[in-house]
């Protein structure tokens, strides 16, 4: 005789049953359904400076069911909340993009679809990582794999050793989940890790072998980095005592960008402890270089209303009121000009890795 193994509960599954008991016990009593959901705006995050993280405050909002102006989220967070129910119960792990087709349909006798994008979507699953204190990855829950390591360092993924001093030029893809117990880091020879902005650097920075010159890990996000590339920046910081340089535009952007990677960001304060590198150090491009290293002025970009609203925004948040970013910031706007790293080009191609960062590192010129 068979006897069929029981799946036990797993924490994370009990607090997804949680939500839908409030329903329950809502309808039973003929109640209106309400959760409580933590604010993630910059009304309710604040900056410990003695940490130098931004942090999440005690802020929450009712999202209930018969307001009118809340009855479209409250029903999507319960659609998502069953939706990550069913991969726990299954155990199975999924993306963003299968969540969002997952739980999108059009709801009976009417025209009205209950998620129209997937930045619907996500939203609500990060509403749900913090109000059940409980991250994406516990809900079985992946983003694409969007950033490119290479140097010395070597991991053990699903059991295959991957060592990132012999993948070419391309490098590793960065997975989306990248905890220890999914992704080892087995040994790691760099003496500082280099995180770029753009993609387009780093595969110049990779393909002139700079991480072999200065020994050092070279790691991209494409952009404003996912959260798979800054936690593993973060496990390298900690576990392996690098030093971190963020390489990024001279705008307002770039210097989100690095804030971000430094402090943490506004929408997901909640996970600053996990992912933010208070020790980073920004190498670029500063406001000042243009003139440091003769930059034409016809290489600079005009800049436009947003830049400018954005950069004034920058200067009112707490976590920019160091002198020097004050004046970086200011000088900026004075000038009226941004340039990208990609205009280091016009002096020559192999500039950035020749001249601009061997300068950088050498005179230590970098903005805390």
């Amino acid at each position: 005789m068979t006897t069929t193994k029981v799946k036990k509960t797993t924490v994370v599954e009990k607090k997804l049953i949680s939500l839908a008991d409030i329903v329950i016990q809502a309808a039973e009593r003929s109640k209106d359904p309400t959760f409580q959901i933590p604010i993630r705006a910059l009304s309710n995050v604040f900056f410990n400076e003695k940490k130098g993280l931004i942090e999440m405050g005690g802020k929450k909002q009712e999202r209930s069911f018969f307001n009118v102006g809340m009855a479209k989220r409250f029903m999507q967070t319960v659609l998502v909340a069953d939706a990550l129910s069913e991969l726990q119960r299954a155990d199975l792990t999924t993306s963003l993009r299968e969540i969002y087709y997952r739980t999108k349909h059009t709801i009976k006798d009417s025209h009205e679809n209950t998620f129209d994008a997937q930045d619907e979507s996500d939203p609500v699953i990060e509403d749900l990582e913090v109000s059940l204190a409980t991250l994406r990855e516990e809900l079985h829950v992946s983003a694409e794999n969007r950033g490119s390591i290479v140097g010395p360092v070597v991991f053990g993924d699903d059991g295959d050793r991957v060592d990132c001093s012999k993948l070419g030029k391309g490098g590793y893809s960065v997975p989306s989940i990248v905890e220890p117990e999914y992704l080892e880091i087995r040994r790691c020879t760099a003496d500082f890790l280099l995180l770029v902005e753009k993609g387009t650097q780093w595969n110049r920075l990779s393909e002139d072998k700079f991480w072999r010159r200065y020994n050092c890990i070279l790691l991209t996000g494409n952009g404003q980095p996912p959260r798979g590339v800054r936690r593993l920046a973060c496990r390298l910081h900690e576990e392996h005592r690098l030093p971190v340089y963020v390489l990024v535009d001279n705008d307002p952007w770039g210097y989100y960008i690095y804030s971000v990677v430094k402090q943490g960001s506004i929408n997901l304060a909640f996970e600053s402890e996990r992912m933010a590198i208070p020790k980073a150090k920004f190498v670029g491009l500063s406001s000042a270089d243009p003139e440091r290293y003769e930059l034409p002025r016809n290489v600079g970009i005009k800049l436009n209303e947003k830049d400018i609203a954005r950069a004034k925004e920058l200067l009112n948040y707490q976590w920019f009121q160091k002198p020097a970013w004050q004046v970086e910031i200011k000088r900026m706007l004075a000038s009226g000009l941004k340039y990208e790293l990609d205009a280091l080009a016009n002096k020559d191609f192999q500039y950035l890795t020749k001249k601009y960062l061997p300068r950088k590192l050498k005179e230590k010129d970098w903005l805390d």
